[in-house]
Parts: structure tokens; C-alpha cells; sequence
């Protein structure tokens, strides 16, 4: 079963979500303010994904903003950034799709069509 992890307030998120429901795609929902990842989780996603670690980052919200993690992170080590991203869901990008073998990072149609569908 697909992880769908979103915060329900987020309008890319909601897209997210009627477009899985419009594909009829079976989902478990998480909301990511709520019960955010958790640093195993965290590090088991980004290896998954493939992805560099800075676009596992919120990088528009608020608190990435607050906290000046653009001037932060290239310091950071991996470890450090992943710790740091399992305190608050709200720093993790998101919606997420957690499948057995891949993670969507984001609300890109075209990329979700072609890993779901």
C-alpha cells in the first residue's frame, strides 16, 4: 500500500490527493504536521529516492526561512540535515508518495503518472 504523506492545508497537496482519488490509486494517509518522519524513516526515503538531500527540503515554507537553512545546509552534514528535517514535519517537502521501491518528492504529474499509473 502506497504512503501518501501531505499536510491537508497545503493546496498542492490537495491537488495531490484528487488526482490519486480521480486515478482510483489506494493510498494510507499521513499528515505530515502530525506524525512527521522520523530520522530512520528519513534516511531509508532519501536513499530510495535518489534524490540530492536539499530537495527533500521545504525550501519555500516558512520555517526553512526562519531558521536560515539556505545558509545552513551546505555545512550541515548528511546526518545533521536528516536529524534536523525529522524535528518538524513542516521542513520536509511534501506531498510525498512512499511506494516499496520509490519516493515521490513533491506534486509533478507527469512523474506521478508514470511511476502509479
Amino acid at each position: 500500500m502506497l504512503k501518501f504523506i501531505c499536510y491537508p492545508k497545503c493546496t498542492t497537496c490537495q491537488k495531490a490527493k484528487k488526482w490519486l482519488d480521480d486515478n482510483k490509486i489506494e493510498y494510507e494517509i499521513r499528515d505530515i504536521k502530525e506524525d512527521n518522519p522520523n530520522f530512520e524513516e528519513l534516511i531509508v526515503w532519501y536513499k530510495i529516492s535518489g534524490l540530492p538531500l536539499k530537495k527533500l527540503f521545504n525550501t519555500s515554507g516558512l520555517l526553512y526561512k526562519s531558521m536560515e537553512l539556505k545558509d545552513k545546509l551546505p555545512t550541515m552534514s548528511v546526518e545533521e540535515q536528516l536529524k534536523l528535517l525529522a524535528t518538524d514535519g513542516m521542513l520536509v517537502k511534501r506531498p510525498l508518495v512512499i511506494g516499496e521501491s520509490f519516493v515521490l518528492v513533491g506534486f509533478k504529474e507527469i512523474e506521478w503518472r508514470e511511476k502509479l499509473i
